[in-house]
């Protein structure tokens, strides 16, 4: 069994590869800005049903400062690069969301490489893939890139297509023996273990709430976080992963009125606020007029869009559940947590 770090120990997906690392034998190390968030950490994995005690411990690194990242990967055989800035709506300065991506996942290389890791796992998206430009009427596979030049592309998808690629062109110029995997998440749902959750999360509350009127013409892939946190693992060690990039979906994009109706069946009468009927698209960029949050969809109104996990499947051997699956124990943990 190995040492393992994983940066932004705070995180929904962060904390659930530490659930699956501890669950297989492996020691933990993860980073958090100020370790007064110790606690925290521990209290979500206890509510994964682990408590690892010595078995995973704490350092302070911070993705736009040097200071502590030695410190963290010293002895780590691994390192999962988890730890990226995830807004729910539109930054006033995109470069807070790109600066902090792309000089943590420097940081976190460069410190892996210095101590003599074996591997980094990098947790990008793929939002580094499916955006700024049309659909190529195929699904989209690790081949593809997304154009941070193009008009309308958000602040999260430029920052994690330049991180990304920083990555890989640090792997080809400073990488020295270190190896890289990337995993590229859609919209990762899946059992919340505390109050900190992805803030994809926050759009199905959105529906459950019956908070907006109706369904947007948007698509979206769905993967499980435990599914995210598999393919972690596997793209760890396994010797097929080592400089290839994996797409992490389950099964076909959905469009959020695919979900609506997921939620009403599985869910029943705790769906009952639940949308079904569609929005035209000249409603929902009036309303965004009058909540921003909105507005880094709108260039994609209308664009279905598709992404295949075949690379993963048989290269890796992963294998996601089902997405009603995962929204429905989606559901069952915000309630759980008094979150919905």
């Amino acid at each position: 069994m190995a040492q393992v770090l994983v940066t932004g120990g705070t995180g929904f997906i962060a904390c659930h590869c530490m659930l699956r690392l501890l669950a297989d034998g492996h020691s933990v190390r993860t980073t958090v800005r100020s370790l007064a968030r110790e606690s925290d950490v521990r209290a979500m994995l206890k509510a994964g049903g682990a408590e690892p005690g010595d078995k995973l411990t704490f350092a302070t690194a911070d993705l736009m400062k040097d200071d502590g990242w030695a410190a963290a990967a010293a002895g780590c055989e691994y390192v999962l690069h988890v730890a990226s800035p995830l807004p729910i709506g539109i930054p006033k300065d995109e470069n807070d969301l790109i600066g902090p991506a792309r000089a943590g996942t420097l940081r976190a290389l460069k410190a892996a490489r210095d101590a003599g890791a074996k591997r980094v796992v990098l947790t990008s998206s793929f939002a580094a893939i499916g955006y700024g430009h049309t659909p190529p009427g195929r699904p989209f596979t690790e081949s593809d890139w997304t154009n941070p030049e193009a008009a309308g592309v958000s602040a999260y998808s430029k920052s994690k297509t330049l991180a990304e690629k920083a990555a890989w062109d640090f792997m080809a110029k400073e990488g020295g023996g270190l190896e890289l995997a990337v995993v590229n998440p859609v919209v990762v749902l899946g059992p919340v273990l505390g109050p900190d959750y992805s803030t994809s999360i926050e759009m199905m509350k959105t529906l459950i709430r019956g908070a907006v009127p109706g369904c947007p013409r948007l698509w979206f892939g769905v993967v499980d976080v435990r599914d995210v946190a598999d393919m972690h693992v596997r793209a760890m060690t396994h010797p097929a992963a080592r400089g290839e990039r994996f797409l992490c979906v389950a099964g076909d994009f959905l469009s959020v009125r695919d979900m609506a109706l997921i939620l009403k069946e599985r869910l029943g009468e705790a769906a009952r606020r639940v949308p079904t009927r569609v929005l035209p698209d000249w409603l929902v960029r009036v309303g965004s007029l009058i909540n921003p949050k909105g507005r880094a969809y709108l260039p994609e109104l209308g664009k279905r869009k598709n992404a295949s996990a075949a690379k993963a499947q048989s290269l890796l051997g992963w294998q996601p559940r089902p997405i009603p699956e995962t929204m429905a124990s989606t559901y069952e943990s915000l309630k759980r947590f008094g979150q919905i």
